[in-house]
């Protein structure tokens, strides 16, 4: 009896191996598929801006049209946990108020000021924020690999927002930065999201919250609410107003969000944020498809270099198979 159970551990350690694995794997792929989404945003939203819609208006219909497409996730979880508001109502607000709504609104008066992309990549400081976040909190000096990621991936954002150049925004810079805080608050509370708190739920929560918000601010002034029925250029097509809207909400926000949230809790914040910076690399190819934003040789440059960063990050968290660290350690 003895030796024929055994072997029993082993097993269940392999079975565990595979599954953390496949666990990962998924993960990964939503975080791609999430960046994919969430990069079409802009270079669909920036024409409506420059053709009258006021931030808020595109902010309002974004955040709501999505939030009530995810809230039967919401519902379900009210109903299958008694009280469910009242134990996450800090995480719900927390990430209505910043991964959503702020997020949103510096990103968006970023790119009002700077192309899309390189708003984008200056947002995308994040993953190198949180690795800085987590070295103070724990005077843990991070992995070799992880800081030639970071440095690497600084270096190709350097590249990319091209400071010396005549298109560089101050102000533009500093709402992207604002941005990219907030985008670390999404990434740190996306963590936390599991069986107590079904990340759909989460996002859903966290959408109709920025959009109560958002329309509270319309409807007292504080941000403008101008909606006009205008046609906008796409790819040199002139579309309806309500067809790149329609899209960025159902389509770009909906599923950026819901994968997001899905794909942080199994790969872990850190290698979820550097997979992140993959919506830029998408992100040049709709601007440049859609915006005839075409980025000047050094960018391209610049955007290589951010995706070995991305790569050593990646290579680390495989080396070392603990993706939940970084949202215990900031709390």
């Amino acid at each position: 009896m003895t030796a024929s159970t055994a072997p029993l551990p082993v097993i269940t350690s392999s079975a565990a191996v595979v599954s953390s694995a496949r666990l990962r794997t998924t993960g990964l792929l939503l975080g791609i598929a999430s960046a994919l989404a969430f990069s079409s945003s802009g270079p669909f939203v920036k024409p409506l801006l420059e053709a009258g819609w006021s931030l808020g208006a595109a902010l309002l219909v974004r955040m709501g049209v999505a939030g009530l497409i995810l809230s039967p996730a919401l519902l379900l979880a009210m109903t299958r946990q008694p009280g469910f508001l009242r134990r996450h109502w800090r995480l719900i607000l927390g990430f209505g108020l910043m991964p959503v709504l702020g997020c949103q609104l510096f990103f968006f008066s970023a790119m009002q000021r700077m192309p899309v992309a390189v708003a984008l990549l200056i947002q995308y400081l994040a993953p190198v924020m949180l690795v800085a976040a987590v070295w103070l909190r724990t005077r843990k000096r991070p992995s070799a690999l992880v800081l030639w990621g970071s440095v690497v991936a600084i270096a190709g954002l350097v590249l990319v927002v091209d400071v010396s150049g005549a298109s560089f925004d101050l102000i533009g810079t500093l709402f992207a930065l604002a941005a990219a805080v907030c985008v670390c608050a999404y990434f740190v509370i996306s963590e936390r999201a599991g069986d107590d708190l079904p990340p759909l739920a989460l996002a859903a929560s966290g959408l109709l919250t920025g959009a109560l918000v958002m329309g509270v601010l319309c409807l007292t002034g504080i941000m403008p609410f101008h909606a006009p029925a205008v046609d906008v250029q796409l790819g040199g097509v002139a579309v309806p107003w309500w067809m790149p809207l329609l899209w960025v909400a159902a389509v770009a926000t909906t599923l950026g969000y819901a994968f997001g949230v899905m794909a942080v809790p199994r790969i872990g914040s850190r290698v979820a944020s550097f997979v992140g910076l993959s919506e830029v690399l998408f992100a040049l190819g709709f601007a440049w498809l859609f915006l005839a934003e075409v980025p000047a040789p050094i960018q391209f440059v610049g955007g290589a270099l951010i995706l070995v960063g991305v790569i050593l990050v990646r290579a680390d968290a495989a080396s070392t198979g603990s993706p939940k660290s970084e949202a215990a350690v900031i709390s």
